[in-house]
């Protein structure tokens, strides 16, 4: 409630409205019964004409201020709810944009799409009921216990005994479904963590035809969240159930002994339907307040989901007051860098890196798979923290720059080519929104993807499907490397970006890539040794170590691990070409 609370506060007026609202209702619809007493003793009873023109017009009177008393209410509760998640959605997705690789490992991504959605909406939900609900039913059993009181306290008592079956029954619902509530957000998280894997791994799971296998897992999960959605709901369904039955129960048992007070005339029959509406009115506020506090253990479960995202601790600092300008630019350094994922300080996947490059250099890195070429580079943007040891980018240790200052150096292009929704010109432009026309042409021909563009009927304002589907991953990859081309950044990272693209297109978009990149540094990450054999330096690691450096040339003589990985790939190559 607390975290509903914080979001609610920031409209003070609305909030003023709906009290206002809330007001009005319960002292309408508290006025009408007493209002229909009078017209029953001393209009109907006597037979009264004019006394009942005057109470129906009274009993008129009351009906509208109710209803503008319930469209305030409403529109009220409605503006504070709809303002509360947007902001509240908007909150979330502002503290995931800084979370690390590590923040998102932890919680998981099929997680946080489901508290983004589903939990908002929970918490959307209880908010709402409780600015409409939550606001009138405690003034409405309030003021009815008293007018219970007012109207026959010889009869108040049969009210009381009914009271004790209420409670009960709430507290024993409410401690029932806070454990299923619960169970039922954590399936939850798995059915979207299926349906996503599911999506993105289409591909793989028809060529491996697994078709059944993925229904079944995903049918057991389903079924899980149907039986646990089907115990809480069945919970939460009895609650109203028995509360009618005993309303009904109350009010026969109110008629029964109100038939002595009639009888001796010490009650009237006006009083009488009076203390019928004040009693329904008083039991039914509490059903009404039931429900809502049936919705809590739920509710609480979200708000807690939630609360564990925007208070996740960011192993990342942004350092807002940061170095943001340098005299220098493109100069790059690893100093005794040392690196162990977070939770894993006693398995480093780097030891003890040093090398140093600058503007105008390529350097690669080559290995086998797990030798940590990746993670190196995964560090210079800082996607993570060095365990030990600095990284100097223009003579600054990464850390001691505003976060987002130091990225905006760096171009950086994943092995797997990732794409926007939307047109090319628009992922083209994401690192430069001010790019001009002649600076994506430039990219576009660079990355040898301006003839694909071309062929294309609406050239750079061709719609790409989500994550570019509609691509082949070469196209991809040519198109995710233009994009940094067109940022135009002092340090150029390819994590092994060349991986979709023949030899003849990979040789022609490096070379054009020197006449662009001629002041930066470019460092290249790859599986291919024709890739980097053209580099100032080339870096060999195995098992996070650097185990030989120098050119192509000096590691055929002098490294065995690079000389055997160079021997095997060109001489497949050489085979290939003869074919």
């Amino acid at each position: 409630m607390n975290l509903i609370w914080s979001y609610l506060k920031k409209y003070p007026k609305w909030l003023v409205l709906d009290l206002l609202g809330a007001f009005l209702f319960v002292v309408v619809n508290l006025g009408l019964p007493t209002v229909l007493a009078r017209m029953i003793d001393q209009a109907i009873t006597p037979n009264d004409p004019q006394a009942l023109t005057f109470w129906a017009t009274i009993m008129a009177l009351v009906v509208v201020a109710g209803i503008i008393g319930r469209i305030t209410l409403a529109y009220a509760a409605g503006q504070l709810t709809t303002n509360m998640v947007k902001v509240m959605r908007n909150d979330m997705y502002a503290k995931l944009q800084t979370y690390s690789h590590h923040e998102y490992e932890k919680i998981g991504v099929s997680s946080l799409v489901t508290r983004m959605t589903s939990d908002a909406f929970v918490l959307m939900q209880f908010a709402e009921q409780s600015l409409r609900m939550g606001v009138v039913t405690p003034l409405m059993m309030i003021f009815s216990l008293v007018m219970i009181f007012v109207t026959s306290p010889s009869l108040a008592w049969t009210v009381a005994v009914f009271m004790p079956f209420l409670v009960w029954v709430v507290v024993y619902v409410a401690i029932k479904t806070k454990p299923l509530s619960e169970k039922q957000q954590k399936t939850l998280d798995k059915i979207n963590q299926y349906v996503r894997e599911n999506l993105t791994g289409l591909r793989v799971i028809r060529a491996f035809a697994r078709e059944d296998f993925q229904e079944e897992r995903f049918h057991g999960q389903n079924e899980s969240y149907a039986d646990t959605s089907r115990r809480l709901f069945t919970l939460t369904g009895l609650t109203e159930p028995l509360f009618v039955q005993i309303i009904i129960a109350m009010i026969v048992a109110i008629v029964w002994f109100a038939l002595k007070p009639l009888a001796n005339q010490t009650l009237q029959i006006g009083d009488l339907v009076a203390f019928i509406e004040y009693s329904f009115h008083a039991l039914f506020s509490f059903l009404m307040f039931a429900n809502l506090f049936t919705m809590y253990p739920r509710t609480a479960v979200s708000a807690g989901r939630i609360e564990e995202v925007m208070s996740m601790d960011i192993s990342i600092d942004p350092n807002e007051n940061g170095v943001t300008e340098t005299d220098k630019r493109g100069y790059l350094q690893f100093q005794n860098v040392t690196f162990a994922y977070p939770g894993e300080t006693e398995s480093p996947v780097l030891h003890d890196i040093s090398f140093e490059t600058k503007p105008g250099q390529t350097i690669a890195f080559i290995g086998s798979t797990g030798s940590g070429k990746s993670s190196l580079v995964n560090l210079i943007p800082r996607f993570y923290d060095v365990t030990l040891g600095k990284i100097l980018v223009d003579g600054v240790d990464v850390r001691d720059y505003n976060l987002k200052s130091l990225r905006q150096k760096i171009g950086f292009i994943p092995q797997k080519a990732l794409l926007f929704t939307g047109t090319i010109e628009e992922n083209l432009k994401y690192g430069k929104s001010d790019a001009s026309q002649s600076d994506l042409d430039l990219a576009a021909d660079v990355a040898q993807a301006m003839e694909f563009i071309q062929s294309r009927e609406d050239g750079y304002e061709t719609h790409l499907a989500e994550g570019g589907a509609n691509l082949s991953g070469g196209q991809k990859q040519r198109l995710s490397i233009a994009r940094a081309v067109v940022k135009q950044p002092d340090i150029y990272i390819f994590d092994d970006s060349f991986s979709a693209l023949d030899y003849k297109t990979d040789a022609t978009l490096r070379r054009r890539l020197k006449e662009v990149t001629g002041d930066a540094t470019v460092l290249i990450v790859a599986q291919r040794v024709g890739t980097i054999m053209d580099a100032n330096q080339i870096i060999v690691l195995d098992e996070g170590n650097i185990v030989g450096r120098g050119t192509h040339e000096e590691l055929m003589k002098t490294n065995d691990i690079y000389r055997e990985i160079a021997n095997s790939q060109l001489n497949n190559q050489s085979l290939t070409e003869e074919n």
